[in-house]
């Protein structure tokens, strides 16, 4: 296992500016203290650790590997946003069936299930609520979570300025409007786009609501580079989990990388991928 005392050895790069162990920098809690370049561990780090669990996300927490912990929300049918990937529980858990079907008293029934190798180091465990890991995570370092179900905008809203993190937590969508939207509740908007989008996408546009344009890294290269000179302040590749792959998306002119392999990628700077 990377340590985190190697991790905060690792040092700058040539291509665009240096990693920034967390450690180095007494933890990140809002987005005025983040990097010139930031790492976010996709879903806690989704190759390192159980994907949208507390011990994974703790692991990303504890490691020194990653500035910003993104997690995933969905809604159950009684309104309870809670931390979850897909529409269905199949993949990640030990039940089936649809996600918005349980109440919240049936989601602490439920226990996720660690994918292949990571089975013989991880236990199942609880899937958290956003409340929880808000309450857990909040003010302790940047988040970003994806508003999977557009009608739980309001809700997170609600959740996010009751607890002072406005300033703390990305709100990521696929869908411009809701980007907007989440402006204008006072959030800080994210608005993630494919390789197929970009093509077509004039980012410029959504300059004036969207604080993070969250791009595929497998887009071409004039889309990238179209896409950091947009305007939009951060400009982050996803999901990069090769040292080249990254160190393409920053010499692109890409200022945060967001990764299922942080401990991976902070080990090996940029540049000696």
């Amino acid at each position: 296992m990377v340590t985190r005392s190697l991790l905060a050895g690792v040092l700058s790069i040539s291509l665009s500016g240096p990693i920034v162990p967390v450690d180095s920098v007494g933890g990140i809690r809002t987005v005025d203290g983040l990097p010139e370049i930031t790492y976010t561990a996709h879903r806690g780090g989704a190759l390192e650790v159980p994907e949208n669990s507390i011990s994974g996300l703790f692991r990303a927490l504890d490691g020194g590997t990653a500035q910003v912990i993104d997690f995933d929300t969905r809604m159950l049918r009684d309104g309870t946003p809670v931390v979850m990937h897909d529409a269905t529980l199949d993949r990640t858990t030990d039940r089936t069936g649809p996600v918005r079907s349980l109440t919240r008293r049936q989601w602490r029934t439920v226990r996720l299930r660690p994918r292949g190798a990571l089975r013989r180091t991880w236990r199942p465990e609880p899937p958290p609520t956003v409340a929880e890991v808000l309450d857990r995570f909040g003010g302790r370092r940047v988040l970003m979570l994806e508003a999977k179900d557009p009608r739980s905008l309001p809700e997170l809203a609600r959740m996010i300025h009751a607890r002072g993190l406005a300033r703390s937590v990305f709100v990521n969508t696929n869908r411009p409007w809701l980007a907007r939207r989440a402006h204008r509740l006072g959030l800080m908007a994210q608005l993630w786009r494919s390789a197929r989008q970009l093509r077509h996408d004039r980012p410029e546009r959504w300059r004036d609501f969207v604080a993070l344009l969250d791009v595929d890294h497998e887009a071409r290269d004039e889309d990238l580079r179209r896409a950091v000179r947009s305007g939009i302040p951060r400009v982050w590749a996803h999901t990069v989990n090769t040292p080249a792959a990254r160190d393409r998306a920053l010499r692109l002119g890409c200022n945060g990388i967001i990764t299922d392999a942080p401990a991976l990628l902070a080990a090996t700077p940029p540049g000696r991928g």
